[in-house]
């Protein structure tokens, strides 16, 4: 008896995926662990195995096809691999008619001429009754400029658009609201630097600092560690931190895993060579676990703050913004050079209310504040 094989759900927030690749054909017979297709969604690219033994009977779905979730793209004869499918999309209701432009009055023989002499009637007050426009009354009109030409459309590539929609589908739906607040770095960029002139030391950035910042106090708080997920909140294991990074390919948000509970050094390891996987391509399925924050750091391109936008499947995202060297009055009231920097917090008011974010952002700039404690292996629990 013929199954089918399914397009299989590789995230949270994932609907549909590219079929980018097929590597096996009608009356190859497989067995389990053997690779079947090749699936890229707008993050990365997964090789689907076979879940047993059987042999290829039909391919459904041409390789570059995008397929729904749970959608069939080949028959074979071993057992259906079960995903979940997803519901039909409602049908897209028809926009509203564009209202009727205001009908001019205007003699045929007036209308004959200013078709041939290319003049617009618009706009034009005739001499008639009620301001019918006649013959005479023509050479008042001005023949409308050349429409300029129109720019050259630069087209996406799949990963930016699909990021583009999904981003513009989580600003419509994702119902946002932010907070800020600004934090003292002064002692920790001292403590920085001191670290990093020390021989043989690992460097440490500023980003670097915040993930474990924004771990700990994910770590701390767990009850916040949740995203939205049809009409209930999910928790989710791990005080996981997703990074903004740049890359040649568009922006990749991968997660650092259990950034709340890595002590310093080992997490600034961790990120580096996550940050490298990114840049190459090269992300695998365990870079893009499930987390209900990220962090975006726009500070070295000199931006003074970011409201970001939470990315589909979270519940927060952090904007950071340049360090600013500002005068403070210190306890006599006389100033102090402090060197600060502005946190937004965009969160979901679906997931978190006003309160529990503003605490949640105190939090992490208490511990930016304490950076010695940085140094230290977290405690259990942050």
């Amino acid at each position: 008896m013929a199954g089918e094989i399914l397009m299989p759900k590789l995230g949270l927030t994932m609907t549909e995926g590219l079929l980018a690749e097929w590597k096996v054909a009608p009356g190859m017979r497989v067995r389990a662990g053997d690779v079947l297709f090749v699936v890229e969604t707008e993050k990365i690219a997964t090789e689907i195995e076979a879940p047993g033994e059987g042999e290829i009977l039909d391919l459904l779905a041409p390789a570059g096809a995008t397929v729904p979730v749970g959608a069939p793209v080949a028959r074979w004869t071993g057992e259906a691999a079960a995903a979940p499918r997803e519901a039909p999309a409602a049908p897209e209701q028809p926009a509203p008619a564009a209202p009727a432009p205001p009908r001019i009055l205007a003699t045929p023989l007036a209308r004959r001429l200013a078709r041939e002499r290319g003049l617009d009637l618009a706009g034009l007050r005739g001499s008639g009754p009620r301001g019918r426009i006649k013959a005479a009354d023509l050479p008042q009109a001005v023949a409308p400029a050349a429409p300029a030409p129109p720019a050259a459309a630069l087209p996406l590539d799949r990963i930016r658009a699909t990021a583009a929609r999904r981003l513009s589908q989580a600003k419509r739906e994702i119902p946002h609201f932010y907070v800020g607040a600004g934090a003292d770095l002064t002692r920790l960029l001292a403590l920085r630097e001191e670290w990093n002139a020390l021989p043989g030391a690992p460097r440490l950035t500023l980003t670097h600092a915040l993930l474990a910042a924004c771990g700990r106090a994910l770590a701390q708080a767990p009850e916040l560690n949740r995203v939205w997920a049809e009409e209930a909140w999910l928790p989710l294991p791990g005080a996981h931190v997703g990074l903004a990074v740049d890359t040649p390919q568009g922006l990749f948000a991968p997660v650092l895993r259990d950034a709340g509970a890595l002590p310093l050094e080992e997490l600034a390891a961790r990120a580096d060579a996550l940050v490298a996987r990114a840049r190459a391509g090269a992300l695998t399925h365990e870079d893009m676990a499930p987390a209900s924050l990220t962090l975006s750091n726009v500070g070295m391109h000199g931006a003074r703050f970011l409201v970001p936008i939470v990315n589909p499947g979270q519940s927060m995202i952090l904007g950071v913004g340049a360090v600013e060297a500002v005068f403070r009055p210190d306890a006599q009231g006389a100033p102090v050079l402090r060197r600060e920097a502005t946190l937004v917090l965009a969160a979901d008011h679906r997931v978190l209310d006003g309160a529990a974010a503003a605490r949640f952002l105190g939090r992490v700039a208490a511990i930016l504040e304490q950076p010695l404690a940085l140094l230290r292996a977290p405690a259990a629990g942050g």
